[in-house]
């Protein structure tokens, strides 16, 4: 077995401030009913998808409704200098919205508006509460759609706080590329408007760029506006399955080097194949699996899928199976997306430590195979996926969330992943991003200049260190 990382460098540092009375009192008369500090509101809002468990809750909640609501509340925070902690959906998987120097949880899921459709632009603004599932409804009329999937249905502000991709990202690119102007309250609590609805701008710093992947500790996002790209003529899945990961890894690298425009292309090992037949009720081939999806028209389509079976059949690759009607489709990427919870249910009472390395597409087969060696070796349970169409995978390691030992062993795992992928010029997160979990390792991909200068760019805006402290750089 590997050796374990020490449980006291993969726990969070506690280091709660005092949340003075007059503040919870002066929260409580501008917010009435919108304010809560009962236990249960508390712990809810004091905990992720993460494997982190033992952070008390924030002292208060905040459900804000409007910009001038998250505009208030943080003036108030600021007046006394306690944390600010904002809060969408809750399913970041990294401790971002843990209190850990306590404070206030700003909720903003209930600012869930599509404010503007410009469907002759391409283009969206939203309210940061509306989920990517909600605005793909809302403008589905209009013959466009939002591409970024990262399987849950996150909130569009929290996705643009994360950068967040997914399935889709292998085409259609990430949130940096795809959010066009923001408005943010700053720790001081003034509103700020970055970027406009042009495809592009040479006018002064990026400050969009800046927030987006912030993760909360910069500001609060308030309104987000996005690309729309419309809806394709055709649209095809397909799945096909291998005798070994090095074979589909190797099909998708020759079909991301031909330049085929695949629209998603996602690995599924064998272990969680069956994981999610049983959660799932599906009859899929419990081999090493590429679940694939290609856009177009019909012709495209038709010219694409040829072209990958082709690849596939030079590498073992067998079975193949076609979904072509929106029912078929949905079925095989929900159980897709639901591969976290079929894992997770797999072993009852369990958290999931999951991995979120990127590595440039010529480097993926070795990096992935070395590691699924050294799971292997430990004997603890894990489950695979990957958009392995740019290169970025997860292992999702079973834990007791009580057990230190195997804690510290799928740690050392992380680790040791990490660290490969940083060797080959990737990155700890291709998608997560750092919250409180990968904040060492930023160090070691970004060097301390690069870090120096993030910390030097946090202080001059916040200060005071109350947007969502001891996140990123753990100040």
């Amino acid at each position: 077995m590997n050796a374990p990382t020490p449980i006291a460098h993969v726990t969070p540092e506690v280091h709660l401030r005092e949340v003075p009375a007059a503040l919870l009192a002066a929260l409580k008369t501008r917010f009435g009913a919108q304010f809560s500090e009962a236990l249960a509101v508390r712990e809810q809002h004091g905990r992720d998808e993460s494997a982190f468990t033992t952070v008390p809750p924030p002292a208060a909640v905040v459900f804000a409704e409007s910009t001038a609501d998250v505009q208030d509340a943080v003036k108030l925070c600021a007046q006394y200098k306690v944390p600010v902690i904002p809060f969408g959906v809750g399913s970041s998987l990294e401790g971002h919205l843990l209190a850990v120097q306590g404070g206030i949880s700003l909720d903003v899921g209930r600012m869930n508006k599509v404010l503007s459709i410009n469907a002759e632009d391409l283009t969206v603004t939203v309210q940061p509460g509306v989920t990517r599932k909600q605005l793909n409804e809302e403008v589905k009329s209009t013959g466009l759609f939002f591409p970024i999937d990262p399987g849950a249905d996150a909130s569009l502000g929290g996705m643009t706080a994360t950068r967040a991709s997914g399935t889709n990202a292998v085409r259609y690119g990430t949130m940096r590329e795809n959010v066009l102007a923001l408005e943010v309250v700053t720790a001081s609590g003034e509103v700020i408007r970055t970027g406009t609805r042009a495809k592009k701008s040479s006018a002064g710093y990026d400050l969009t760029r800046l927030f987006v992947g912030s993760e909360g500790t910069l500001g609060v996002i308030t309104e987000v506006t996005l690309r729309l790209y419309p809806l394709p003529e055709a649209v095809s899945a397909a799945t096909c399955s291998f005798p070994t990961i090095a074979d589909a890894v190797n099909t998708v690298i020759q079909i991301i080097q031909l330049g085929v425009p695949i629209a998603r292309v996602e690995l599924i090992d064998a272990n969680t194949v069956g994981l999610v037949n049983r959660h799932s009720k599906l009859n899929l081939r419990e081999q090493h699996m590429l679940l694939m999806e290609f856009h177009g028209s019909p012709a495209g389509v038709r010219e694409q899928a040829e072209t990958v079976q082709d690849i596939a059949s030079e590498h073992q690759g067998a079975g193949f199976e076609w979904a072509d009607t929106p029912e078929e489709r949905t079925r095989l990427w929900t159980a897709r997306h639901n591969a976290y919870f079929a894992a997770v249910q797999s072993k009852p009472g369990c958290r999931a430590i999951s991995t979120d390395t990127c590595v440039p597409i010529s480097r993926l087969a070795d990096c992935l195979l070395d590691s699924v060696a050294e799971a292997d070796a430990t004997g603890i349970p894990y489950f695979l996926v990957g958009h392995v169409g740019d290169g970025n995978f997860h292992f999702g390691y079973l834990i007791d969330p009580d057990s230190a030992e195997e804690r510290a062993t799928a740690e050392a795992l992380n680790h040791q992943l990490v660290a490969r992928a940083i060797a080959m010029d990737g990155t700890c997160s291709g998608e997560h991003g750092v919250g409180l979990h990968k904040m060492g390792f930023l160090r070691d991909e970004a060097g301390e200049g690069a870090v120096n200068m993030m910390r030097t760019i946090k202080h001059a805006l916040d200060p005071d260190n109350i947007m969502n402290p001891g996140k990123v750089f753990g100040a």
